[in-house]
């Protein structure tokens, strides 16, 4: 797991958590066609930035600052494909992190 205290410092905003729960099931929260990065070009999948952002209903500028972050503390993965960026959880260290909660705290 990443350093624990920039990965809790990810999880301290009500927006970034809620991120995080659209990615876990992002068929459900990301109805637009367009938002998911296509199976066929890559089997991890992805969202868009561009509509997490328009999801969370704030400033492209905020949104990226928030996935850079939940990227940097191992949360999130990010794959570019052109001139898009495709998030998706980042699960391997998502179970780190549930493990150290369970382990360690």
């Amino acid at each position: 797991m990443n350093n624990p205290i920039d990965v809790f410092k990810a999880l301290s905003n009500d927006i970034r958590l809620d991120i995080l729960k659209w990615l876990k099931d992002p068929q459900q929260h990301f109805d637009k066609p367009t938002a998911h990065l296509s199976k066929t070009i890559n089997e991890k999948g992805g969202i868009c930035v561009g509509d997490i952002q328009e999801k969370a209903n704030l400033s492209q500028s905020t949104v990226s600052q928030y996935l850079s972050m939940m990227q940097k503390a191992g949360l999130l993965e990010s794959e570019r494909h052109g001139k898009w960026t495709y998030y998706r959880r980042n699960e391997k260290n998502i179970q780190k992190l549930a493990t150290y909660l369970k382990e360690e705290l």
